[in-house]
């Protein structure tokens, strides 16, 4: 069944639980002139997902002559009164709350919306609102999974709509300089690129019944495409990250932003062919599934990509006193990225900053300054040109994927000693000095290493043109997950 989206919106005065009922998998958007606005004009901007990262995005906004916020949109609704209430008090001007997305996305005035929800409701969120012909401001991981992103990217092209990644680092006039200083050759040839995100993460507590969601709090809404299950965390809000029904652990949080980097320097513009990773849960028992402790190595055919999380301190005696103040850092990146080439290398530790080294150490070249991501995202609203986005939607579903394809390994392996995966990388190098330093990392935290409770992933062949694992059927299962009616990712053809 066919909707013209003006004649749907004859019908916008749905209730909740209709709404709740429509899929936007059976609505294709009437063909109709691409929106463009002039400079003078004010884009209409609804805020969607506003808990923490979604107040960074209400306050870019609210700040710009050229754009007015016309909603904000949550399923936690205490949340959403509050938004409202500070938004007023900054700006003298409450925007409309709605607790459902789709309430939004018939409304003409909106001409973009931006989303911080939950990673598990990226890309249905971003679809159904290119598919009502509004731009997208999505934050990272742009995915829940690998093929949902790609249906991500087949949307913004096939729609004609602006999408933006919020890998804000794409933006810094500082790391377009260096990346472009490194692919010249001034180092000679790249040799790997190793990215950190050594992060404190304390475990997450672990309730002996299941959490009571609020009332507040449209559960329904806020699983939306993910299993609708009992929680046994204290908290529902961002501890969602430590959970692979909703989440994609510190890989996929901050990690992401760290990938993204590596890939840019690395000039990589497809996934891996072959992607390994290691790690674990490791250091406390909580509720939480997702690795506090992992390497991933994706293997370019010109140069290895490794990444490596770390949530512990330093040692044992900092998980009760100074734990984020005593995080490791590998050659001056704690959460950031070395480029090493033939005749020196790159650190990039921050989103607006990096430095040249030689191999002996001597600095040889600094770059500083960052860049305003959701300017640049307002710009290609105006120009109608994606080629004018810093961070496009395909750029973010590469890097997303890396994140993704280092946790399907992770997930499809076996618990194995320190010793027994050791003694498989003889044949890396790079990956065996990875891994040692992990290794010694967890010995301070005092985990038993010596016992099999590290999980050594599946080493995994991928097809880049098609993204999926040729001859694997697990693997390739993986890419993408069973969704919950009527929150269903669409298939798009481009």
């Amino acid at each position: 069944m066919t909707y013209n989206r003006r004649r749907f919106l004859q019908h916008a005065a749905f209730s909740a639980a209709a709404a709740s009922s429509l899929s936007r998998t059976e609505w294709v958007v009437a063909e109709e002139e691409p929106q463009s606005k002039s400079p003078n004009e004010k884009i209409g901007v609804a805020c969607i997902g506003i808990g923490g990262r979604g107040g960074d995005h209400i306050s870019n906004f609210i700040g710009r002559d050229d754009v007015e916020l016309l909603y904000i949109c949550d399923a936690d609704e205490k949340i959403g009164r509050n938004r409202q209430r500070e938004i007023e008090g900054r700006t003298g001007k409450q925007p409309q709350f709605v607790k459902d997305m789709r309430a939004v996305f018939d409304d003409p005035a909106v001409h973009a919306i931006s989303t911080a929800t939950p990673n598990h409701w990226h890309s249905l969120a971003s679809i159904w609102a290119m598919q009502a012909g509004k731009d997208v401001y999505v934050e990272k991981p742009v995915s829940h999974n690998v093929w949902e992103g790609r249906q991500c990217v087949n949307a913004a092209r096939s729609l004609g709509r602006i999408c933006q990644c919020g890998t804000q680092s794409r933006s810094s006039q500082s790391l377009h300089e260096a990346a472009g200083w490194v692919q010249e050759g001034h180092l000679g040839a790249i040799q790997y690129a190793i990215g950190t995100c050594y992060k404190p993460r304390p475990g997450i507590g672990r309730l002996n019944e299941p959490l009571k969601i609020p009332d507040e709090i449209d559960y329904d809404l806020w699983c939306g495409p993910a299993a609708m299950v009992p929680l046994y965390r204290p908290k529902l809000h961002y501890d969602w990250h430590w959970d692979f029904n909703t989440g994609n652990g510190d890989l996929g949080n901050q990690g992401i932003h760290q990938m993204d980097i590596a890939r840019w320097f690395l000039g990589e513009a497809a996934l891996s062919p072959r992607v390994v990773s290691f790690g674990g849960r490791l250091g406390y028992e909580d509720a939480g599934d997702t690795p506090n402790t992992q390497i991933v190595m994706h293997a370019y055919d010109k140069a290895p990509l490794i990444f490596e999380v770390r949530g512990l301190p330093k040692a044992k005696e900092f998980q009760q006193r100074g734990w984020g103040d005593n995080m490791d850092a590998f050659r001056g990146s704690q959460v950031g990225v070395i480029v090493q080439c033939e005749q020196g290398y790159v650190v990039i530790p921050s989103y607006s900053a990096a430095i040249a080294y030689s191999n002996d150490g001597e600095q040889i070249k600094r770059w500083s300054g960052g860049g305003d991501h959701y300017a640049n995202f307002l710009k290609a609203c105006r120009s109608r040109n994606h080629a004018d986005l810093n961070a496009d939607i395909l750029d973010g579903h590469l890097s997303s994927a890396l994140c993704h394809t280092g946790n399907i390994s992770y997930q499809m392996g076996q618990k194995a000693t320190a010793r027994e995966i050791s003694d498989t990388l003889s044949a890396m190098p790079l990956l065996a000095e990875s891994f040692d330093r992990m290794v010694a990392h967890l010995r301070a935290n005092d985990v038993p290493v010596d016992e099999p409770v590290l999980t050594q992933g599946a080493a995994l062949s991928m097809d880049p043109a098609s993204e999926t694992f040729p001859g694997n059927a697990e693997a390739s299962s993986r890419t993408t997950r069973q969704y919950r009616a009527p929150f269903i990712v669409p298939t798009i053809e481009v």
